[in-house]
């Protein structure tokens, strides 16, 4: 008999929170400052998220599950 232990490696950030803050304030980046990309931030807070196609983008990714944090670790999905 084997003894199996399975570790899943995911952020500590909500799928769910970085979802609304980036449905809410995405044309800014917060979601990015929420999962601790302050360099993202920064650059799509001054272009309002490379005017709006950034926006949509990060939606899609973070709906469908590939968009990642600042170590590059999955988001939490709850």
């Amino acid at each position: 008999m084997s003894n199996v232990n399975y570790v899943t490696n995911c952020s500590d950030k909500s799928k769910r929170k970085t979802f609304w803050l980036c449905l809410l304030l995405g044309y800014i980046g917060v979601h990015d400052l929420y999962v601790g990309k302050i360099g993202s931030f920064l650059i799509k807070m001054v272009t309002a998220n490379f005017f709006l196609l950034g926006w949509a983008i990060d939606l899609l990714r973070i709906a469908t599950g590939s968009y990642k944090d600042n170590v590059g670790m999955p988001l939490r999905r709850n």
